[in-house]
């Protein structure tokens, strides 16, 4: 390294120089009176030229090489270094980027001429201690218009996101758009309207249903995301048209039994036939699936159930129901705490998992026994009996009762099969879904009795929480330790981030423990069956409890009702259904 003393205009420029972008004339009218006033204060970096002529070629310093020419100067003091095997590459872009921050087109053309001398982006980046990813994002500069890059040199530099975009349109498109949202002279452009115009609708193949058949039959070409995460099917394809096809025509040929292809609204839900409702629990045989495809093209599944048939008219259970809730008050009703959606719900909650405890949880026989009493006092059950009446579903359960018999007509089972039998005719009776099927309070006593409690799912989803007042939906949120937040939807987004986890949400509403009320309603069947002269007291001397008879005498089992003992425990009454003791 040594000073020299040469005459400026003897210097040579170098093609591959880091600033490429004009300064402007303010800067450089400021710099042409320093060095009139003072001179070069620090000598310009020069290299000897290194295909053997006798010359220089500047390596830093080609503004005040311009300038002292300009100012008239014969000569210039110079500094003289050995030419690097990268032509100065790397020197000149840390030395530019120390001086003042280069502009990001000339970072880009700076970082492709380190490319092309073999320096990968992992190396450039630590050399300029900048981020990798913004080594990649600077690199798709490669992919943009000319004249956009003159826009991006005047500072004026979309974001990421609209650079991406940008970048993946090709030069045909991009020179349209351009034409269309060119900014006029000195104003900033509008990257957003330019992003948006080349944006185009991604199908990814991890979305798709469909095999290499459908997606040869519709002319499919998956492109892979080169900015994607490795770990990642990032593959896509912008055929649109074709890839929704291919989704629709699997759906045409892979449709369940009982199943449907529907359609959605403006907000990407399915819409559901008319008078269906959603299955929120888990679906059963008898309901309907349907198939649609969401806003990303995925294939999606709703299970819905169409309504039963209309109850006879002059029912009296709902004109007592409706003048319960007849409100003539001139003050308007709060919102209730989970609204009838939300009843909705927790009905197929409830019934789920009421289903599942029979069918798995361990229950003592004479346990079974008294449910199945309960289940025949619910209000959904309807039996042809021998005793007159025009009732209806014995069918249903003859199917139960059959399996008791022998092939020749012959009453014969084993404890294992009344088991088998007993479950099942259990799970057709008891139901807390809402309508028609509705057993009452007897499935909520049921329910409690055998621990259905910890079958119930998970409730901390969006639909479920929606259905929640401002008032209950704070309350689920202190009792799980979240902060409520200012607005509604916002305490409900975090509740479902915090419930996705192994943390369960069962709402006090959705507990299977009856109201005393309700109990207690249900206990004034007795007296309705009590005649007058019995004043509460039986014939045997009793005082009116609750009694079974098993053919061998009279038990009264009233304690059963007021005492909870827990699933499959009857203690002192073990016998009270005629069960002998196993």
């Amino acid at each position: 390294m040594q000073i020299k003393t040469i005459d400026p205009r003897a210097l040579k420029e170098n093609p591959d120089r880091m600033r490429q972008t004009k300064s402007s004339p303010q800067a450089d009218a400021l710099m042409l009176a320093t060095i009139k006033a003072v001179g070069i204060v620090q000598p310009p970096i020069v290299a000897p030229e290194a295909d053997g002529g006798n010359g220089y070629i500047i390596d830093a310093g080609h503004r005040r090489v311009r300038l002292a020419i300009a100012a008239g100067l014969g000569e210039i003091e110079i500094l003289v270094v050995d030419a690097a095997n990268d032509n100065g590459a790397m020197r000149s872009m840390v030395e530019n980027s120390v001086r003042e921050a280069l502009n990001p087109v000339d970072q880009w053309r700076g970082i492709e001429r380190l490319v092309a001398l073999g320096w990968t982006e992992e190396a450039i980046a630590v050399a300029l201690a900048l981020p990798v990813r913004q080594i990649r994002k600077l690199r798709l500069l490669a992919n943009v218009l000319p004249a956009m890059l003159e826009q991006m040199a005047l500072g004026d530099m979309p974001s990421e996101q609209q650079l991406r975009i940008i970048a993946a349109a090709g030069e045909v498109e991009q020179k349209e758009v351009w034409k269309a949202h060119k900014p006029k002279k000195g104003d900033t452009a509008a990257w957003w309207s330019i992003a948006n115009a080349l944006t185009k609708k991604r199908m990814y193949a991890k979305d798709a249903s469909f095999g290499d058949d459908l997606r040869e039959a519709y002319g499919i070409e998956w492109v892979e995301d080169l900015f994607a995460p490795a770990d990642q099917d990032s593959r896509y394809t912008t055929n649109v048209e074709g890839f929704l096809g291919a989704q629709h025509e699997w759906m045409t040929s892979n449709l369940p039994k009982r199943g449907a292809i529907v359609e959605v609204n403006s907000w990407g839900q399915p819409e559901l036939p008319k008078k269906a409702s959603q299955v929120y629990g888990k679906p059963s045989k008898s309901d309907n699936t349907g198939l649609y495809l969401n806003r990303d093209g995925k294939v999606q599944t709703v299970y819905y159930r169409m309504p039963e048939a209309a109850k006879p008219k002059g029912d009296s259970a709902n004109g007592a129901e409706g003048a319960i809730n007849d409100d003539t008050g001139s003050t308007p009703k709060a919102r209730p705490d989970v609204t009838q959606k939300g009843q909705d719900m927790i009905g197929d909650f409830r019934t789920d998992a009421l289903h599942d405890a029979l069918g798995r949880a361990l229950i003592e026989d004479d346990m079974l026994m008294a449910l199945l009493v309960l289940a025949f006092a619910g209000q959904n059950v309807r039996v042809d009996s021998g005793a007159g009446g025009n009732l209806y579903g014995g069918a249903r359960f003859g199917r139960h009762g059959a399996r008791l018999f022998t092939e020749d007509g012959k009453l014969s089972f084993d404890m294992d099969t009344v088991r088998g039998a007993a479950r099942a005719a259990l799970i057709d009776v008891l139901s807390c879904r809402r309508g028609m099927s509705n057993s009452g309070v007897v499935s909520r006593v049921a329910g409690q009795a055998i621990g259905a409690d910890s079958y119930l799912p998970n409730m901390g989803m969006e639909d479920f929480l929606a259905s929640l007042s401002r008032r209950a939906l704070e309350t689920v949120a202190k009792d799980a330790g979240v902060e409520p937040r200012a607005r509604v939807r916002e305490t409900r987004s975090a509740l479902v981030t915090h419930f996705e986890g192994d943390t369960n949400l069962v709402h006090p509403s959705a507990l299977f423990a009856p109201e005393p009320t309700e109990v207690l309603a249900l206990l004034k069947h007795l007296d309705h069956e009590a005649t007058p002269q019995d004043e509460g007291e039986t014939d045997d001397g009793t005082d009116g409890g609750i009694v079974a008879n098993d053919g061998h005498g009279e038990v009264d089992v009233s304690d059963m009702v007021e005492a909870d003992e827990g699933p499959g425990t009857l203690d002192d009454h073990e016998t009270a259904y005629g069960i002998a003791a196993e």
